[in-house]
């Protein structure tokens, strides 16, 4: 159980400090930022929905077939991250980095805005992120007290879907009226919450009866809501036939990770 705990920890760690990775785009020109970070979009959709019917979603049958019970928990998962997309949307466009259509794109002009202000939608989305953040926390958990394999593969699930997120919070923050240092570290207070996630995940998890199962079953509802809803729609606004085909390999590379990493277990 230490070694769960340590690997859980260290993971919730890492993707945490993703969320400073904003800083290294700073030169970038926005379309050669798009460019890259749908790469990125590709591979976590493959590997969420990879990690979901390679690892979890075998789990929980494995201990207790496909039951009502069971559906009704994916749902709830699905539900929830329903919610915490529809308060982030409520308030501003969240995907800015790769969404032609956003009111508030991110550009060179928001990257360097001196706003002495604090929009009230950067605010909103520093509280958004917590509670997604904080789910991550417990998904990540979740998959370690399956095993550690199954931990691994969901953190690197995630580690991909948080890049190009964070590089747009980044971004949102500064049009919302943060210098740069303050929009990474409000950034990256906001991706702790994913270590009290995972700490209250792992101090209940062995104590109530029933809720391993439950999260993670939520933890499948949440990666399909992601991937499907979310990302996958974004690949399909990419018509041109080499990047779709590279998107396609990114895709199936998302995958085939989650795949190999059975041979760890």
């Amino acid at each position: 159980m230490n070694l769960v705990w340590l690997y859980t920890l260290l993971s919730v760690l890492i993707v945490s400090l993703i969320s400073l990775i904003g800083v290294f785009f700073l030169s970038f020109k926005i379309d050669k930022l798009k460019q890259i970070l749908i790469y990125f979009v590709s591979f976590a959709a493959g590997a969420m929905l990879g990690d979901v019917f390679i690892h979890l979603l075998p789990e929980i049958v494995e201990e207790h077939s496909l039951t009502i019970e069971i559906s009704v928990y994916i749902l709830s998962g699905i539900l929830v991250s329903f919610i915490v997309e529809k308060i982030i949307h409520l308030t501003h466009c969240h995907h800015d980095i790769y969404n032609n259509d956003c009111e508030h794109k991110l550009s060179e002009k928001h990257i360097h805005s001196k706003k002495e202000y604090f929009k009230p939608f950067s605010l909103m989305i520093l509280f958004g992120d917590g509670i997604h953040n904080f789910i991550d926390g417990i998904i990540i958990a979740t998959s370690f007290l399956l095993s550690i394999p199954t931990g691994i593969a969901t953190t690197i699930a995630v580690i991909f879907h948080e890049i190009p997120q964070e590089i747009s919070d980044f971004g949102i923050l500064i049009h919302g009226g943060f210098t740069k240092t303050k929009a990474l570290l409000f950034n990256f207070l906001s991706a702790l919450t994913a270590v009290i996630g995972a700490l209250l995940t792992l101090f209940i998890g062995s104590r109530i009866e029933g809720i391993l199962t439950f999260l993670t079953a939520f933890a499948v509802g949440s990666f399909i809501y992601i991937a499907s809803s979310n990302f996958i729609p974004e690949l399909h606004k990419e018509t041109k036939i080499r990047v779709s085909f590279l998107q396609l390999i990114t895709f199936i590379l998302g995958a085939g990770t989650m795949f190999l990493l059975l041979f760890f277990e």
